[in-house]
């Protein structure tokens, strides 16, 4: 692992080889046993063969925020269940419970996010964050840039409070009333940020998935007047409190890269279908990103094409500092082992400077 070229690529710092982190590889047992030769089979040893592979594949950073929906719901606020299909190897996360917070969309836009979802202490925000960040750097060790960080940053709160369905029918139905359950949100979960300022961590995580697959789910010009004032003033004491901003954002995004780099993020973590490359010609000057190959390449592509994709990625990417591969889609755990290794081999093959 390595602290120092996760902290360099942050920081717009060369380092002599291209840091690395990845997203459920550290939970893919299979993968975990193969590389480290731990019995993972046995959940008492899950945790130790976790750390150990996190060395073995050199991850110089770990994904990570604490304020998620539990944060909607600790004070009794309502919010909206999607169900959850298999992720997980074992089925853990399937849910079939759907339930809907808000039956009409005269009732979504009657909704004080402030009253819903209350005010917490902020000196217990600060505790908390901390303690967060303090739990993983002791279940990864240091050596990596570790965080804590928000996941219901705007839109994504959004979607947790009303579901898809709703929220798209409330912003159709009524664009103008819903601007105050915007701003309300807006005051809501800006609590999380201030206390954020006040904590010792270095790093913030700040998580909002804007986009589908296909692109914007409405007219980019609404995000620019609705969502991202709204994001770029939170972070702002955050950014003042000396701290780095990553921000994380699902689905293609390419229509927003230049509001992200204006946000004043120093990393944006992205997905295989928004445009790497073209980012990093635009900003990669100025601003970190993180992402590569797609996991789909890994399930179904051959050697020879999972060797071609690393070799282009890792010989344009390493070009600029702020690059930090990843997997960008995940690597769960029907990713073959076999691709998996072959994988983590072409990045070493590939990732000196």
């Amino acid at each position: 692992m390595s602290f120092k070229n996760g902290w360099a690529a942050i920081n717009m710092e060369f380092s002599d080889k291209v840091p690395r982190t990845e997203y459920s590889a550290g939970f893919h047992w299979d993968l975990i046993r193969a590389v480290t030769g731990i019995d993972t089979s046995v959940e008492v040893n899950r945790p130790g063969a976790r750390r150990e592979f996190l060395k073995c594949w050199d991850y110089s950073m770990d994904w990570s925020i604490l304020v998620h929906n539990s944060f909607l719901e600790e004070k009794g606020g309502r919010t909206t269940k999607m169900g959850h299909a298999v992720y997980q190897a074992d089925g853990s996360d399937y849910s079939e419970k759907v339930t809907q917070a808000f039956a009409t969309p005269e009732d979504a836009i009657a909704l004080d996010p402030c009253k819903e979802f209350g005010e917490f202490d902020q000196a217990d925000l600060v505790r908390r964050f901390e303690r967060h960040y303090k739990n993983n750097c002791e279940v990864n060790g240091t050596d990596m840039v570790n965080m804590s960080g928000v996941y219901i940053t705007m839109f994504s709160g959004l979607i947790e409070i009303y579901g898809f369905e709703m929220l798209l029918l409330t912003m159709g139905m009524y664009p103008e009333e819903f601007t105050k359950v915007i701003e309300g949100y807006y005051q809501w979960v800006r609590q999380f940020f201030d206390a954020y300022a006040k904590t010792d961590i270095p790093v913030m995580m700040v998580h909002d998935d804007l986009c589908w697959t296909e692109g914007p789910v409405t007219h980019p010009a609404w995000y620019r007047k609705h969502i991202f004032p709204y994001i770029k003033k939170m972070i702002q004491p955050v950014k003042e409190a000396g701290k780095k901003i990553i921000f994380t954002s699902d689905g293609t995004i390419d229509a927003f890269f230049d509001d992200f780099v204006d946000l004043g993020a120093d990393m944006l973590v992205m997905e295989p279908t928004s445009d790497i490359r073209a980012f990093a010609m635009k900003h990669g000057d100025r601003c970190g990103f993180v992402g590569g190959i797609d996991c789909r390449t890994l399930i179904y592509g051959s050697y020879e094409q999972i060797e071609q994709e690393m070799k282009s990625l890792m010989e344009f990417g390493r070009r600029y500092p702020g690059f930090m591969l990843a997997a960008g889609n995940h690597i769960p755990p029907d990713v073959p082992v076999d691709k998996c290794l072959f994988y983590n081999e072409m990045y070493e093959k590939y990732a000196r400077r």
